[in-house]
Formats: structure tokens, C-alpha cells, sequence
């Protein structure tokens, strides 16, 4: 199969969709890479590593989209990627469907087989291709809040660890996925008072075990959102429904009562946000205001940090990309239904339930694709 790796071209977007590493892999296997000129350079990797590991380089992105079989990107294709797509190809990487119908509109009309890394499942029902975006994002998060506390950058001035003698930070986490789970561990390192709100006691009981007395666990009712939402200095928002809009935890009224200059992370802004007043923001210009709440809104935040989230990525994506250059992706879907889950849009037809729904649009299922 002939493999294309276009270049992201998101705003602030440095990771990669193949790294020379994974490159040299599939070319064992008899495929055909095709790289687009300094896709991976943000990554430290140059167009001679590519070449080296048994990649071509092409000039431009046209040439990736008008001759290869499958196009493996991190984000989701921008408008112009998504008019240089084409019946038969294959399309993998995040998606994000649910908050954007004018993606999801320009991918049925392209007639493309697209299958989105955040929905293909594991055995245990987690998120493996999310999971390692997830986990850098938890931690990033933690970083971005403590940035924009301090008064230069906004905030109301307060040091997330506190000092000997003065109060830390109220971090309150809402989720205790692995955005939660990762952010938790560094607010708690860095000594902050950190809350986590979720509505399952068994990720509490788990949380409880894994971080110990430090961590202050509580369910997640509207009675427990007002309390703490009043009293936090930094809000982090990691709940995920796979393939759905986030639901809308964080209300207007809460933002209002909330402390001028604390800060709101919303991390599932990449499926909408967890906060009414949320709205996706670019590495360019991060923040906005609501009642003098900041609000942190990036829907890349792992391209910010390529050099780590590009490895990670790829340790998970890998297996998957081999399984469907090895067999191709009807073969592919057919023996693992996990993977198969992956699989949003189809012959002009969306085939994910989830997403289906959010986007209010008739639903195939995966199996009318793999008859």
C-alpha cells in the first residue's frame, strides 16, 4: 500500500503522523511512504531521516492526497485537505466529528473512508490511540493554569503550590479519566489542594488508592459542582463521552460565581467543551475572558509539545496502521472490532452511533461498510 503523510497545517500544530521509526517499519513490510517535504522537521526529524528509513519525499500535499491509498495525519484535515480527498482513499487520524458538521459534511461528500483514532476502542473499553494525547494534555493542563494565575498573565496572582504559611491552590479536576488521572499527579506535585469530581465511585475508589490521603475525592452532583466551583482557583475539564459532545457540566452561572481571575482548562474542547461559555482557541491566542473567568480553550494542546506527543502517538497508532496497509481496511475492521469502532464515515454515510447523534445525521452501522 502506498502510505501518504502530509504536513500538518492546523494552526501551531508540530506533530506528525508518522515518525521515521514507524516509517521503517511499514517499508519492511513491503509498503510505500510518501512524506511530504519537512513534515517531520518540528519533531527533529529531517527529510534524510524519511529517506533513510525508506520513505520518498514529496514537494506538496497534492501530490500526497492525488496518489496515496491511505492518508495517516494527527489532526483533523483542514478545508483544504478535505477537498483533495477522494472516493477509496482511507483517511486515519483524530476526527473529532461531533462539535463540527461542516467537517463531517465535507468528508461525506468526499466519499473517503475515515477512521478516527479517538474511537477505536481496546478489549477494556478504553481509548488506546487517545489515551497517550489524553495523558500529555492531563499534565499540560496543570501547567497552562499555573501560567495564567499569575496576575502578569491575567490571573489573580496566586502561586499553585503555595508557600510555608500561605494556602496553595484549590485545583478542582472534573473527570477521573486520564486527563484527570495525569492532571492530578502534577497539580498534587506540585502541592496544590486538589479536588476531583466524578460521578463514578469505582474511579474515585481508584484514584483514592493511586494517589493516597493527598487527593480529595468527591462525587460529582450539581450540589458538589456549585460548591467547588465557587471556591477553585483553577478548573481542569477531562470528561470525555467516546465520539460525543462533551456534556455542558460548567453553566454560565457557574462561570459567574465563580473567582475573577482563576482559570478554566477545558480539555474536551476538542469534542466541544465542558463549559457553556467554552470555545476552541489556537496556540496563537490561547485565552479569553467570561466574567473575568480565563479561559484556556486549545484544541491541539500536545502539538505544542512534538517531541514527546509524536513518539507517543505513533507507539499507539503503529499496530493499527500496520493492520491496515498488511490487510487492507475492510480485512482490518472485519478481525478487530476495536479498530472497526474507529470507523466514522463511510460511502458518504456516518457509521458511528455516537457521532451520528451529536450530529443529529442518520446512522449506518459498521457492519452495512464491511458487507
Amino acid at each position: 500500500m502506498l502510505i501518504g503523510v502530509p504536513k500538518e497545517i492546523k494552526v501551531r500544530e508540530y506533530r506528525v503522523g508518522l515518525t521515521p521509526t514507524s516509517v521503517r517499519e511499514l517499508t519492511a513490510h513491503g509498503h510505500q511512504v510518501l512524506v511530504e517535504t519537512g513534515a517531520g522537521e518540528d519533531i527533529g526529524s529531517e527529510d534524510a531521516d524519511y529517506v533513510r528509513a525508506g520513505a520518498e519525499i514529496a514537494a506538496g500535499p497534492a501530490e500526497i492526497f492525488a496518489n496515496a491509498a491511505m492518508i495517516v495525519k494527527v489532526k483533523e484535515p483542514q478545508p483544504q485537505e478535505r477537498a483533495m480527498l477522494r472516493p477509496e482513499q482511507v483517511l486515519f487520524t483524530y476526527l473529532h466529528l461531533a462539535p463540527d458538521p461542516a467537517q463531517a459534511q465535507d468528508l461525506l461528500r468526499s466519499g473517503a473512508t475515515c477512521i478516527a483514532y479517538e474511537t477505536v476502542t481496546s478489549p477494556t473499553g478504553s481509548l488506546p490511540l487517545l489515551a497517550p494525547m489524553s495523558e500529555v494534555a492531563g499534565r499540560m493542563s496543570v501547567q497552562a493554569g499555573a501560567y495564567y494565575l499569575e496576575k502578569a498573565h491575567g490571573g489573580h496572582g496566586i502561586l499553585i503550590g503555595g508557600v510555608p504559611g500561605v494556602d496553595p491552590a484549590k485545583v478542582v479536576v472534573i473527570g477521573g479519566g486520564v486527563v484527570g488521572t495525569h492532571a492530578v499527579d502534577v497539580a498534587l506535585g506540585l502541592g496544590a489542594n486538589v479536588w476531583v469530581l466524578d460521578r463514578n465511585v469505582d474511579v474515585l475508589r481508584r484514584m483514592w488508592t493511586q494517589f493516597g490521603r493527598a487527593l480529595n475525592t468527591a462525587y460529582s452532583t450539581r450540589d458538589a459542582l456549585d460548591r467547588h466551583l465557587r471556591a477553585a482557583d483553577l478548573v481542569i475539564c477531562g470528561v470525555l463521552i467516546p465520539g460525543a459532545s462533551a456534556p455542558k457540566l460548567i453553566t454560565r452561572e457557574h462561570v459567574a460565581m465563580m473567582k475573577k481571575g482563576s482559570v478554566i482548562v477545558d480539555v474536551a474542547i476538542d469534542q466541544g467543551g465542558c463549559a457553556e461559555t467554552s470555545r476552541p482557541t489556537t496556540h496563537d491566542d490561547p485565552v479569553f475572558m467570561v466574567d473575568g473567568v480565563i479561559h484556556y480553550c486549545v484544541a491541539n494542546m500536545p502539538g505544542a509539545v512534538p517531541k514527546t506527543s509524536a513518539h507517543a502517538l505513533n507507539n499507539a497508532t503503529l499496530p493499527f496502521v500496520m493492520a491496515l496497509a498488511d490487510k487492507g481496511w475492510k480485512r482490518a475492521l472485519a478481525d478487530d472490532k476495536h479498530l472497526a469502532n474507529g470507523l466514522n464515515v463511510w460511502n458518504g454515510k456516518i457509521t458511528h452511533e455516537a457521532v451520528a447523534s451529536a450530529l443529529k445525521m442518520p446512522h449506518r452501522p459498521v457492519s452495512m461498510a464491511l458487507a
